[in-house]
């Protein structure tokens, strides 16, 4: 009995980095990355409270626009079944109201201003309308319910009426298992940082899998898009290395950091700071 106790013992941690690194796997090479790569990401566009332009408004995605940088935005399903362009499912850190995304119509969001100026919340398609032909978007779909499926078909319908290159990144697997199933031709990421150190509602378990990416072997992201300051945890390097992903960093406060990751082999989603104009350092080096 003792040999086979110790057999047992010796067995399962094996077993289970086979299964941690099975399933970890992704997809590779897909072929819209040769343009996602060839930018970087302004996270919730180019805003600059300072100047009077909020997050994930119109003058922040157009000043993106107009200096060729791609874009991170955030989009949530309105009640009237449309796509909102904000951060936060609440209005009151941004628009100062105590409401629900999810449970407005477009005519009651538009009533709100953000951040104290004349700027409203946009729907998607106004976005979409400044980015034909232009920098690419990292389209980031919110939810925190366990039926995704309208947010995202609403999404890709939207998004297939405009001449935009693009991806689309969640944190809920769901979102990357329905396109994965119905849309295997649209680039799809992974969002997820140290699970560990930012928990917030999420369980137990439901923050060990998504901190180790163990969604992956269902879900076979073409990117991960990792908190930049959790990047030394073991499932990116696994991602990384082994796996050969693509890989996102966010959200980057300077152009110190936006060389280091950048000679790392992330793409960069940057806030805070206007980079120079000119193709990423990894970039330049793989091309």
């Amino acid at each position: 009995m003792g040999f086979f106790a110790g057999i047992a013992a010796l067995c399962t941690p094996i077993a289970l980095i086979v299964f941690w690194i099975f399933a970890t796997r992704g997809r590779r090479n897909h072929p819209k990355w040769e343009v996602l790569r060839r930018f970087r990401y302004a996270h919730r566009g180019l805003y600059d409270p300072a100047r009077g332009v909020p997050e994930n408004s119109m003058a922040a995605f157009r000043r993106a626009r107009a200096l060729q940088c791609g874009i991170e935005l955030d989009v949530h399903l309105t009640k009237d079944g449309r796509l909102a362009v904000i951060h936060d499912k609440s209005l009151l850190r941004t628009a100062g109201a105590d409401l629900i995304v999810e449970q407005l119509t477009v005519p009651q969001l538009k009533k709100y201003r953000l951040e104290g100026t004349q700027e409203r919340i946009p729907l998607l398609e106004e976005v979409l309308e400044v980015f034909q032909d232009g920098p690419p978007l990292l389209v980031e779909l919110k939810a925190d319910y366990f039926d995704v499926k309208k947010l995202v078909e609403t999404a890709v319908r939207t998004l297939d009426q405009y001449r935009v290159n693009y991806c689309i990144e969640s944190f809920h697997p769901g979102v990357l298992l329905w396109l994965a199933r119905h849309r295997p031709d649209i680039c799809r990421g992974q969002l997820s940082e140290n699970f560990w150190r930012c928990r917030g509602e999420l369980k137990a378990w439901q923050a060990f899998a998504m901190t180790h990416l163990l969604s992956n072997f269902l879900t076979r992201p073409d990117f991960i898009s990792f908190r930049q300051e959790h990047r030394w945890v073991p499932s990116v390097w696994l991602c990384r290395k082994l796996h050969r992903l693509k890989m996102f960093g966010w959200t980057v406060r300077s152009p110190r950091e936006m060389e280091q990751l950048e000679r790392e082999g992330f793409s960069v989603i940057f806030e805070g700071f206007q980079p120079q104009l000119h193709t990423p350092v990894w970039a330049q080096k793989s091309a």
